[in-house]
Formats: structure tokens, C-alpha cells, sequence
């Protein structure tokens, strides 16, 4: 299984619900365990899949179990990216918020995907409410949208006329055994796992992978302090670090540096203009008002360059003082 990059079945539930992703890896014999996992999670009955044109998906193994489970099957029309916007918009205020951008193969990282989403499944569902638009109008050139008040898909269900008491009941008994905090210190736990082994190959040695939370309430206290401080997750992009340097272009002022460098040894206070004007007269034709940015760049890097060695000497000047007066 080395190698099998994860990837997120995405799906919307016709029925009702929010989010549920499951990591897969690419094989196509997989797929039918992982439905039958995912229609068990639902606490009513799944009516339909809708999927894109992945052929991971859209496939014998797949389309046959969807049928022999009186499940029905839907896909999106080709070229029509907004035939399934409500759950492609989840892909960033979701997936992306949870994983990041990174690339992640393997087992290791799989069971960690796992762990993640089964705990962002609860935690979303439950506890964390989301706006619904409710209509939008036009008024001249302003578009005016009005919103339904926040909740979230555990209560948007418990309102739903068409779904039956047994079902709310269902629901009502997980979520008294849930618990916010909990399962935020889990998704916590598997993020750190997976900043351990983004963009790692499949197959090399397990990193040290930091320790869970074991005290609930410590945890609770740090969330209300970390927000000010920006909370840096593993998982979050990482700044560019150039691997190879930066290669230098040649510049015409190169042969001339050293004749430069004598004219500021012998008048450190000559500026780019008056250096420039002794190179034009130096080399008539050759310098123009155009390379005064390239020799006020040079100048500047001369001076810098002569303060930190007048500094250091002066310092090691000290330092022999110093060593004298105490013998």
C-alpha cells in the first residue's frame, strides 16, 4: 500500500446531514466497505450518492453496491463545476481548514486522516454552526442576501418536518454523549500527527509524534489564550525556503569594483553621483545617469560592509586593553 496517495470520497448525502469524509486509498475494492462504514454512521436511512466523474467512484464495484442497496445514483454533468457546489464548498471551509495543503501517502498517514475526520465528523455536525442562505434580491447594483440564523446540522435536523421522531431520538442520544472539548483535543492530536509526516515519502522510519492531551481542562485554558497568539498548527503552509541559491547576474560595474573600492578607501564620503561621474570620465561612453541605482547599491553595501569591520576592530581593540589593565 506504500505509495497510495489518500484521498477524500466526496459525496453529497441527498438526505439531509453535514459533512462526512472518509480518507480511501485508490483501490476501487475498498469502496463498498467504506460505504457500508458510512451508511451506518447516518442515523437515518441514505436515499442517494451524488458523484463527480472520478472514475474512482464511477466504476462497476461501486455503482453495483449502490443497487443492490436501493441506493440511487447521480452524477454531475461534464464541464459543470457548480452542479455540486454545496459540498465542493467544503473543500476549503472544511478539508482544507483541517489538513492544509500538504501531500500525505501511506498507511501511517491514512490512520491519521482517519482519526482526524472521525472526530471532525462529530465535532462539525454537533457543535459547530454554519449559515444557510435564505434568499438574495437585487436592487440596482447592489445584491442583498439574507441569511438564516446559525445552527448547526444536529439542530437544523431535530427541525426537519420529514424526518421521524425515532431518528430525532437517535440523534438527541449522541449528542448527550458527546463532548466539544474532547473531541476538539483529538482533532488537535491528529493534526500534530499529520504536521509530522506532510510531504514525507511513504515507507520511511515513524517520526516522534507529540503527546496527546491527557488533561482536558489545561487544554480548555489554552484555547482561551490561543487565539491571541495565533495558533501555528503543523499542518498549516509553510513559508517557501529556496533549496538552491539564488544565482547572480553579472553586472557591468564588475571590472570597475575594485578602482571603486580605492576611490572610498582614499574619500569614504563621495556619493553614487560623484562616483559615477569619475566612472563616466574613467571610461567615456561606457556609463550613463542610468546606472546611478546600480552604483548607489554598491556603495551602500561598501559602507556596510566597512562599518562592521570598523566595529569589530574596535572590539578586539577593547578586548587587548582590558586583557593588559588586568595583568
Amino acid at each position: 500500500m506504500a505509495g497510495k496517495i489518500s484521498m477524500r470520497a466526496k459525496r453529497e448525502i441527498r438526505s439531509a446531514g453535514g459533512p462526512n469524509a472518509f480518507r480511501l486509498l485508490c483501490v476501487k475494492q475498498l469502496l463498498w466497505s467504506k460505504l457500508s462504514s458510512a451508511q451506518n454512521l447516518f442515523p437515518w436511512p441514505v436515499r442517494g450518492l451524488d458523484f463527480d466523474n472520478d472514475s474512482a467512484f464511477m466504476n462497476d464495484t461501486v455503482v453495483s453496491w449502490c443497487r443492490s442497496h436501493d441506493v440511487e445514483v447521480t452524477r454531475s454533468r461534464a464541464y459543470k463545476k457548480n452542479d455540486q457546489a454545496f459540498v465542493e464548498q467544503k473543500n476549503g471551509a472544511i478539508v482544507r481548514r483541517l489538513v492544509g495543503y500538504g501531500r500525505f501517502e501511506g498507511i501511517d498517514a491514512a490512520r491519521s486522516l482517519v482519526r482526524l475526520f472521525a472526530a471532525a465528523r462529530l465535532y462539525i455536525n454537533f457543535f459547530q454552526p454554519s449559515f444557510k442562505l435564505k434568499e438574495k434580491h437585487r436592487e440596482g447594483a447592489k445584491m442583498i442576501k439574507c441569511y438564516l440564523p446559525p445552527a448547526t446540522p444536529y439542530e437544523k435536523a431535530l427541525v426537519h418536518p420529514r424526518l421521524n421522531e425515532a431518528f430525532k431520538g437517535r440523534l438527541r442520544e449522541i449528542y448527550r454523549t458527546l463532548d466539544p472539548v474532547a473531541l476538539l483535543a483529538q482533532m488537535r492530536d491528529a493534526q500534530n500527527e499529520l504536521g509530522k509526516r506532510v510531504d514525507q515519502r511513504a515507507g520511511k522510519s515513524a517520526m516522534t509524534v507529540a503527546q496527546g492531551h491527557s488533561d482536558l481542562a489545561a487544554f480548555a485554558r489554552e484555547l482561551g489564550d490561543g487565539w491571541k497568539q495565533g495558533e501555528q498548527r503543523g499542518i498549516h503552509r509553510r513559508r517557501y525556503v529556496r533549496r538552491k541559491p539564488v544565482p547572480r547576474r553579472p553586472s557591468m560595474l564588475d571590472p570597475y569594483i575594485p578602482i571603486i573600492e580605492e576611490w572610498l578607501a582614499a574619500a569614504p564620503h563621495l556619493s553614487a553621483v560623484d562616483l559615477l561621474s569619475l566612472l563616466e570620465a574613467h571610461a567615456p561612453g561606457r556609463f550613463s545617469g542610468h546606472q546611478r541605482r546600480t552604483v548607489q547599491r554598491l556603495v551602500k553595501n561598501w559602507r556596510s560592509k566597512a562599518a562592521r569591520q570598523l566595529i569589530s576592530n574596535t572590539e578586539i581593540t577593547l578586548s587587548v586593553q582590558a586583557s593588559r589593565l588586568r595583568i
